[in-house]
């Protein structure tokens, strides 16, 4: 349902926060740049950004901000508790300030070395794109991808949003009581200034399958950069030590019959959401599921199966 207070039906074009499939937009324009040679995958950061990457980190490349090889750490946050979270919902972020508390630490590795799936990589990336084009993040993908494929129902809430505009269904959070019941506390109004480049998009299940059927037929980033997205590094992640999987805005995906898919999840409180396709498009997935624990470490069962039989021969 829609609304568990009035138990309003679902809305089956409903709007939701995508959260971290924001990256492939983010990558997308980024890969735009390069073929425009306006930016240089292998060329050092600090060189369109200067004084934002310190020199003791080494030269980190934006192809290692794109596959999370950067070595950059996390910028400190309010906790990764909900309750911590749910207290600073409503704070608003400065991306500048996340980059400078993030580079004021060690770094993590070597530049290129591992693999480490941050957000921070995907603020700096965003700063670049401002830098560069000279626009507003959010008015770099608008006038890049957003209009030219007709996502009319793809938004940014901006620094200062909190709301999602337009027909949604709402979010819930599942919080346990001590007597072993669970409260569903309503956290669709929110503000996601805090992930921005790396998760801060609004959209629908229609809009991004437009845009992933787009990206993969190379109608959104040329096809000679588009390979940047289903190229994994050589290199091991640097928490699990399992061979790396994140692209250049995307993941690789072995299911277990074989079948190789590429594509982004997004967890933001209260939906769960994913964009997927195998390379020559014969099958492709989107979802949005309004997962009570959409930042869990499992995934989310439905979603689980709607995976499998999407994707499962």
């Amino acid at each position: 349902m829609a609304d568990i207070r009035t138990g309003r039906d679902a809305v089956e074009q409903g709007r939701f926060r995508a959260g971290s499939v924001t990256k492939a937009f983010t990558a997308a324009v980024v890969l735009q740049l390069a073929a425009e040679d306006r930016v240089d995958l292998d060329g050092p950061v600090r060189g369109h950004l200067p004084g934002t990457v310190p020199d003791r980190y080494g030269a980190v490349t934006v192809r290692q901000l794109l596959n999370h090889t950067s070595g950059i750490p996390a910028a400190d946050g309010p906790g990764d508790s909900f309750e911590a979270q749910w207290e600073h919902r409503f704070d608003v972020t400065d991306p500048h300030a996340q980059i400078a508390d993030a580079v004021a630490k060690e770094r993590e590795f070597a530049p290129g070395t591992a693999q480490h799936y941050l957000n921070i990589n995907y603020t700096v990336l965003g700063v670049l794109i401002e830098k560069v084009t000279g626009m507003r993040y959010e008015e770099a993908v608008g006038a890049r991808i957003l209009k030219p494929l007709g996502l009319y129902g793809t938004s940014f809430p901006g620094r200062t949003g909190t709301r999602i505009h337009g027909p949604h269904n709402r979010g819930y959070q599942a919080i346990p009581q001590a007597d072993g019941s669970r409260e569903l506390r309503d956290v669709t109004e929110w503000n996601s200034s805090d992930r921005w480049a790396a998760g801060d998009i609004i959209s629908t299940t229609a809009d991004l399958e437009r845009f992933t059927v787009a990206l993969f037929g190379g109608r959104v980033v040329p096809k000679d950069r588009l390979e940047e997205m289903f190229t994994v590094p050589d290199v091991r992640d640097q928490v699990s030590g399992e061979p790396a999987v994140m692209t250049a805005g995307l993941s690789r995906t072995v299911l277990p019959d074989g079948t190789v898919a590429w594509g982004k999840t997004g967890g933001r409180h209260g939906y769960n959401t994913a964009i997927g396709a195998t390379r020559d498009l014969s099958r492709t997935l989107v979802y949005s599921v309004n997962a009570t624990d959409a930042k869990g470490q499992a995934m989310n069962r439905v979603a689980l199966g709607i995976v499998m039989a999407a994707f499962t021969k």
